[in-house]
């Protein structure tokens, strides 16, 4: 297959993780004998310090005459620490995903047998935990109309959802659901927003169509909360654009790191495959930060291809990888000699060697061992 991934590393440590998917598709091409090119581009506080535009033209051109769009992480302390700033890295991804029409963010959330022990939550909490979410990502309060009084003192931002916007995501979340435990849980706030009434009204006619997947609801503070006691209940998670931003967060804890998350957005022409981690810029540049959301987000990737051997591969390697603790230290502080990409190199490995990569590598990688 010919793939055209436009690649958008953004910043902190954006372009150390994004370089470590890069490394483990290439791998992947090479073993089966795909094409895959790969062009990079500026997104974030990098563009704007070298255009003053978060989301340059010659960026987002090129992410319309690509296949994928890889996406690393955006964001600076310059911006965040200053709420008066005008251009701020986020608007360069909202206007990426409005463009690209990417309505749904779909999140897996894990909990991997080796790391049940990371978790602030208790292993008989979380074992077994397998759910997948199901975010609008380009209606709702963050798209909605935003008004300041002249004075400053009164502000406003507007929900808005229509049915059509609904509608779309939800037979996503239905499909996902018919492959897996075929149950979906719709996270709202129906009690009080008119906006979740209607995501209730029309969620409930469109669980009509899918008679085999049960339909349950739970209000956003309820489901925050049984997130944390009883994850295991949840099998495809449907909410809207802030909800599911904050759920999916709250959920990044069940597999004891962020840095272990990834993420697809997708509309109905375009892709983009992304780790729900932010861009940390406190790690920038010290080999700390855990690639494994990014090299899973290329799996996602392959997956949307349809190459499914070939994300399984990638999948395979993550887990080799934990269950050895060839692991950064967010998950593995005992090792502090595992770096960004000693994690990359791995799965790399493994990709090109899935029977023969072991302990042996990591020795071998820190001059302990001359055995190969």
């Amino acid at each position: 297959m010919k793939l055209k991934i436009a690649v958008l590393p953004g910043d902190g440590i954006g372009p150390e993780v994004t370089n470590q998917a890069v490394k483990a598709l290439k791998a992947i091409a090479s073993e089966y004998n795909h094409n895959f090119q790969f062009t990079h581009a500026d997104v974030g506080a990098i563009a704007i310090d070298k255009s003053n535009d978060p989301l340059p033209e010659k960026t987002l051109n090129l992410c319309k005459s690509s296949d994928a769009v890889l996406f690393g992480a955006i964001g600076h302390p310059k911006y965040d620490n200053n709420p008066s700033a005008k251009v701020r890295p986020e608007q360069g991804l909202l206007k990426l995903r409005k463009e690209l029409g990417l309505f749904a963010n779909i999140r897996p959330v894990k909990a991997y047998p080796v790391l049940l022990n990371k978790s602030p939550l208790k292993k008989e909490i979380i074992e077994g935990t397998d759910i997948s979410i199901y975010r609008e990502l380009t209606g709702g309060i963050y798209f909605g109309k935003k008004e300041l009084s002249e004075d400053g003192n009164v502000a406003s931002d507007l929900c808005e959802y229509s049915r059509p916007e609904i509608e779309r995501i939800a037979h996503l979340a239905f499909k996902s659901a018919q492959t897996r435990n075929h149950k979906v849980t719709l996270i709202d706030k129906a009690n009080v927003l008119e906006s979740s009434r209607l995501w209730r009204r029309v969620v409930t006619d469109i669980a009509k169509e899918y008679p085999e997947v049960t339909l349950d609801f739970l209000f956003v503070d309820n489901a925050a909360m049984q997130m944390i006691l009883n994850p295991k209940q949840f099998d495809v998670i449907l909410t809207e654009n802030m909800f599911g931003d904050i759920i999916s967060d709250e959920a990044s804890v069940i597999g004891g790191s962020i840095g272990l998350l990834a993420s697809a957005s997708v509309g109905d022409k375009y892709a983009m495959f992304e780790p729900i981690h932010g861009s940390f810029p406190q790690a920038t540049g010290k080999g700390i930060a855990n690639p494994i959301a990014s090299i899973l987000s290329a799996a996602m990737l392959l997956d949307h291809f349809n190459l499914n051997t070939e994300a399984e591969l990638i999948r395979e390697g993550v887990e080799k990888s934990l269950k050895l603790k060839i692991s950064t230290p967010d998950i593995n502080p005992a090792s502090d000699k595992v770096t960004t990409s000693i994690v990359g190199d791995f799965i790399e490995d493994f990709i090109f060697n899935p029977k023969d990569t072991n302990l042996n590598f990591m020795n071998i990688h820190l001059g302990q061992s001359t055995i190969i």
